[in-house]
């Protein structure tokens, strides 16, 4: 239990810094230019965190992949508090060492662009923490509403868990060997970065999300770090990744898991820990 609490812990820890930093660095600095770039980046960091943990622990890195993993069976139930737990520490260290990192940069950014920090404004910075929709870095989507966010993320987050669970079920046979089952995951991730993010940042990771955010609430931006007045954060960047990878697990374990099985008999698909 300790060794999984501390994989997960630095799991989510090394993918949520690498990719807050990313975006950290593009809205200070302009060094990245497109959504291809960061996306690249984040896909990268979940490559390089599973290839770090995945022998420690199952390297979900993500409330929403751990949920869908018991619910496939994959995972008993009683881990399911510890990797959440874990999880939302290690991405709230992220936020806290990349507000150390740049912290004067902010102040800086804040003092030329006349932003004064907890102001509507303000979320220009706050969104290297949290993310928020409509993405304020994209100027071309004027409206993005609660549900149709919901819909992105929950969507989004559904095509994360369907690849994860076909890219490392025993039964496909068309699946990567080990060593590459982390590359293509992170490609996924980015694949999936790539269409969802001018909508709303593309979270896909309650923890990722949450743990940044209450960094950057406690920092000073108080409510600008919230999207909205209804709970938006929560209900997009949390709840809806969470339906989305359930929904993920439950179309595999019920419809392609037993396909899968057909098509291949002699396969013998683990069952939860």
């Amino acid at each position: 239990m300790v060794r999984d609490f501390i994989g997960e812990l630095m799991g989510t820890f090394v993918l949520t810094l690498l990719g807050c930093c990313s975006v950290a660095v593009a809205v200070l600095f302009g060094e990245y230019n497109s959504i291809f770039q960061i996306g690249l980046v984040w896909g990268l960091g979940v490559t390089l965190a599973i290839f770090l943990t995945r022998n420690i622990c199952c390297a979900h890195l993500n409330p929403a992949v751990s949920v869908a993993m018991v619910l496939a069976g994959r995972m008993g139930a009683k881990k399911l508090p510890l990797y959440l737990v874990a999880q939302l520490l290690g991405a709230l260290l992220a936020g806290l060492i990349l507000f150390g990192l740049f912290s004067a940069s902010i102040e800086h950014y804040e003092a030329v662009h006349e932003i004064i920090r907890g102001t509507a404004a303000s979320v220009d910075t706050a969104r290297m923490f949290g993310e928020f929709y409509p993405n304020p870095g994209d100027a071309t989507v004027s409206v993005v509403s609660l549900p149709l966010a919901m819909c992105a993320e929950g969507f989004g987050t559904f095509l994360l868990a369907l690849f994860i669970f076909a890219l490392t079920e025993d039964c496909n046979v068309g699946r990567p060997s080990s060593d590459l089952q982390p590359v293509f995951i992170g490609l996924t991730v980015s694949s999936i970065i790539f269409f969802i993010a001018p909508l709303t940042q593309a979270g896909l990771n309650p923890a990722r999300d949450l743990g940044p955010r209450i960094v950057a609430y406690l920092a000073g931006w108080g409510d600008a770090a919230l999207p909205d007045a209804v709970g938006g954060w929560f209900w997009v960047y949390v709840l809806a990744p969470i339906i989305g990878s359930s929904l993920a697990a439950l179309f595999f374990k019920y419809v392609l898991e037993p396909i899968n099985e057909k098509k291949n008999k002699t396969c013998g698909c683990g069952m939860a820990k």
